[in-house]
């Protein structure tokens, strides 16, 4: 263990993963080392105060994929709020500093979330305008992603297949007392190398041999009145005059213990070193964006001290009084400052992409 490694919780190194992740009832949490092969959250018994009848629309389940281009960073998404459907797709061209964006709402049947990321299971969403397609096979570290989307001005279009890279981050994390209500927040993240290509408005980009993604499959029961802060980088880190696969992963979200359950991470090829707790700090907060804004986040040990400028940002507002109400934005711009591994070597991101999100919801 390393010097800094004190700072980081027993409960945050993974274990075994077992074969569900519900089980009479109650849910798992804690940290595993790979992929649950069950994962029925609607098996829970009441994960939340409202009636057992109402929990599948309280269910929020979406896989994401952010890919990395030297031209741009793709997120593509699809949601099921349980509510309504999203189909998403944002780029944003580092050329122009400028956000190009795509989203349509379908009906939350019309959604398909696959049960696991195993043996070619399938998450996707179609609707006239668009489409996004996940092919899961992470027993092999593997997956393959394609879509598009348009409008009557802007439009895009991409194949991707991506190849793992480092461990999984596979959490299961309360957002209610244990002994109370078992209400959790399950998250897997991984990092990946990209091959493939991606078109915006008829212009074609290839990834080379530093282009990388992270895909999120995400599922769970956020409180009524929920937030949280997130805020990412990946590709290749040089250092010393040597050049290593390097990406990390940090979230704020509202786990009733930050120090035992978060999801907080640098992967390296082959190997992560974890990372304790953050706060976000913004100037200005994120609906007030102007240019110039800037995202400060830290921890308490002198592990994570960054400062994230922030050049364009996507906004998503749904405000359907009282029954939904999302404020939803996703930054774009470079990174300052560094990181620490749990040995105390500093990795300097001066320069570096950064994308994070800030999102407030009322369900």
């Amino acid at each position: 263990m390393g010097e800094f490694s004190k700072y980081i919780s027993s409960v945050r190194r993974s274990v075994p993963t077992p074969k569900d992740m519900v089980k009479d009832g109650k849910c798992l949490f804690g940290t595993f080392d790979k992929e649950f092969e069950t994962m029925e959250l609607l098996k829970i018994e009441h994960p939340t105060s409202a009636p057992e009848f109402l929990k599948k629309f309280k269910l929020t389940q979406w896989e994401a994929v952010e890919v990395h281009l030297e031209e741009g960073v793709l997120l593509a998404a699809v949601c099921d709020m349980g509510i309504f459907g999203l189909n998403l797709h944002v780029f944003y061209d580092k050329r122009k500093r400028k956000v190009f964006s795509w989203n349509t709402n379908l009906k939350s049947k019309d959604t398909v979330i696959a049960p696991n990321l195993l043996s070619g299971a399938i998450t996707e969403a179609e609707t006239p305008k668009s489409s996004l397609r996940y092919i899961n096979n992470f027993q092999d570290g593997k997956a393959q992603i394609n879509g598009h989307h348009q409008d009557g001005i802007n439009s895009i279009a991409y194949e991707f297949e991506v190849e793992r890279l480092s461990k999984p981050s596979v959490v299961s994390i309360p957002f209610a007392d244990m002994d109370v209500r078992h209400r959790p927040l399950y998250s897997q993240k991984d990092f990946f190398k990209a091959s493939g290509t991606l078109t915006f408005n008829g212009e074609t980009f290839h990834t080379t041999e530093s282009s990388t993604a992270i895909i999120d499959d995400h599922r769970g029961y956020y409180p009524r009145r929920a937030h949280y802060d997130w805020v990412t980088t990946m590709g290749v880190h040089e250092a010393d005059g040597e050049k290593k696969w390097f990406a990390f992963n940090l979230t704020r979200n509202q786990s009733i213990n930050q120090d035992k359950y978060n999801e907080n991470l640098i992967w390296f090829e082959g190997s992560t070193s974890l990372l304790p707790p953050v706060t976000f700090t913004r100037n200005p907060e994120t609906a007030n964006f102007k240019d110039g804004a800037v995202w400060d986040i830290k921890d308490e040990h002198d592990m994570v001290n960054i400062t994230f400028h922030v050049y364009d940002i996507f906004r998503m507002i749904t405000h359907l009084k009282p029954i939904v109400n999302i404020d939803y934005f996703v930054a774009f711009g470079e990174l300052k400052g560094y990181v620490r591994d749990e040995d105390g070597k500093k990795y300097i991101l001066d320069g570096m992409m950064g994308m994070g999100e800030d999102k407030t919801m009322l369900l």
